[in-house]
């Protein structure tokens, strides 16, 4: 597998993502994960509470697959208060960087009204690449 993350100067630094990543090798598809625990309920009081339950969700699914964090080679997450997520943006990188590392691939955030859970705070989906 070969996953190289891609930062052209003329962009700008980015700060808590890359710009790009080029792969190859096998393509998972991750379906969106929320703050759902095994009983299918939400779990988590704060958005970086609900963030390390969704992310955990989203890792247990790619090691499913065979995969691991550091092949994630794209990640989008929705999030119902932007706001609240960025004034727990410390908290949420402090889970990012405890269950995946300090590399960052390409990702998006993008407000939305409310997720199909309705207590539901973020949600995440994602591609991984990995070995052939």
């Amino acid at each position: 597998m070969s996953l190289e993350f891609v930062n052209p100067p003329e962009l700008g630094v980015p700060k808590g993502f890359s710009h790009a990543a080029v792969g190859s090798g096998r393509i998972v598809f991750l379906a969106g994960q929320t703050a759902l625990n095994p009983s299918g309920q939400i779990v988590g009081e704060t958005i970086a509470e609900q963030f390390e339950q969704a992310l955990g969700n989203l890792l247990a699914a790619l090691e499913a697959a065979g995969g691991a964090p550091s092949n994630l080679a794209s990640l989008t997450i929705y999030i119902v208060d932007m706001d609240a997520y960025q004034a727990e943006s410390r908290a949420i990188g402090a889970v990012w960087k405890r269950l995946v590392g300090a590399w960052y691939p390409p990702m998006a955030g993008i407000g939305v009204s409310r997720l199909w859970d309705a207590e539901a705070m973020v949600e995440l989906q994602g591609y991984a690449v990995l070995p052939d």
